[in-house]
């Protein structure tokens, strides 16, 4: 090759190095703000659950990935980005959000139904982020004087169809009032319901005040024997209570799978009826839920569970603690939202999941928490149906048209 042919080419080469070199740092901030549109999508959806709190909530979650107040919020074009904000020469938009109350709607397309949900109906949500990448090489070309390049992310997300597996959710196995009824089982929406631990003989307990009718439920058998952290089997029946089944790689502790047969937790075997007493590890479960509505003091009955302050310091309390008829009205982080499973019968024999469906907890009668002291492991709760994605799960292997699913990513 010639030298003037190289003296040539010099140029040439530069414009491929600059050309490569904007191109790479384009798609490297595009790929950091898509990585944020999903986080924020996600973080939103997790907090659609028909309350007029709902939207708030969920663009405060949604908010807090890009927080960089804790020095975690996700940045953009290595890290030198602020999302929301403008940063030296380079601005960034505030995020924009819609909410739908179908994917169909959210995704779009010819054969849409659906439309623009408000805080009540909102299922699904649409995420727009946007930013600018600033360039190298390209500025000296006429359409890139200004020496930046807008770029933009989107990401839709929403509760997935019902979960066939659910984990993280609560053990409880709770008796259906009807089996006629494959929807509700015999529960009313908004009517509260006392859950009573299932006794031995006669006569079994009534109802506690304010609630239509007792309904029998037991404890499932999560205990990890293996479990190298909280290992003690009360401070686990403390910590399951507190914040649902423990996430882990083995779903045999962390799930519970529809038409797979469950038992009754070893160590909480009912006791007779009239004996007015229930295990210690029903009662033990039961300090865990209490822990939701108060985490700054453990009840006396609470007080010989080992580690118990480890586990009220990676669960704090709900911040909506009112005794409510209406859900809409709720307010709180969705601490006192328990997903049980729902059985034919409750007992000690093995038990074949027919479903889940979610209640919120009540405070008990002029109380500001729920009675762990009460004889018959007897606590209230309002009947919801399936208004809250679960924290994990599949939605794969059973034919069922109902119940809480899941947060997923729609593209």
């Amino acid at each position: 090759m010639s030298f003037q042919m190289i003296v040539l080419m010099v140029p040439v080469f530069f414009g491929l190095i600059g050309f490569a070199v904007d191109l790479g740092r384009m798609y490297s901030a595009r790929n950091d703000l898509k990585n944020a549109a999903n986080s924020m999508a996600q973080a939103a959806a997790s907090r659609l659950i028909g309350n007029e709190a709902a939207i708030e909530n969920a663009q405060i979650s949604a908010n807090l990935a890009i927080d960089t107040s804790s020095g975690r919020g996700n940045l953009y074009d290595f890290g030198g980005g602020t999302i929301g904000q403008s940063n030296g020469n380079l601005n960034s938009e505030a995020p924009q959000y819609t909410y739908y109350d179908s994917a169909s709607a959210a995704i779009g397309g010819e054969n849409a139904s659906g439309g623009e949900a408000g805080a009540t109906t909102a299922k699904h949500v649409k995420v727009l982020v946007r930013g600018e990448a600033p360039l190298i090489f390209w500025r000296f070309l006429a359409l890139a004087q200004e020496g930046r390049l807008n770029l933009a992310a989107q990401s839709i997300a929403g509760v997935s169809s019902p979960v066939c597996q659910a984990c993280g959710i609560e053990p409880i196995a709770l008796q259906a009032i009807s089996l006629d009824d494959t929807v509700d089982f015999g529960f009313t929406v908004g009517t509260r319901y006392t859950f009573g631990y299932v006794c031995n003989g006669g006569p079994n307990p009534g109802a506690i005040a304010n609630t239509a009718q007792r309904v029998p439920y037991v404890l499932l058998n999560k205990y990890n024997e293996g479990a190298n952290v909280l290992a003690d089997e009360t401070t686990q029946a403390y910590r399951i209570g507190s914040t649902g089944l423990v996430a882990g790689t083995d779903p045999t502790y962390a799930c519970i799978r529809i038409n797979a047969e469950e038992n009754i937790w070893t160590n909480a075997t009912p006791n007779n009826c009239n004996q007015n007493t229930v295990n210690n590890i029903t009662r033990t479960f039961l300090c865990g839920l209490a822990a939701r509505f108060d985490s700054s003091t453990v009840p006396a009955a609470c007080n010989a569970v080992p580690e118990s302050d480890v586990v009220l310091g990676a669960a704090p309390q709900d911040a909506d603690i009112t005794d409510l008829d209406d859900f809409t009205a709720y307010t709180g982080n969705t601490r006192r939202i328990i997903t049980v499973a729902i059985v034919e019968t409750a007992s000690t024999a093995a038990m074949p999941i027919l479903a889940f469906r979610q209640f919120l907890l009540e405070p008990s009668a002029g109380d500001v928490t729920l009675n762990v002291n009460d004889a018959n492991g007897r606590f209230a709760a309002l009947y919801l149906g399936s208004v809250m994605p679960v924290r994990g799960g599949r939605i794969d292997g059973c034919a069922i048209t109902s119940g809480p699913g899941k947060v997923v990513l729609h593209q």
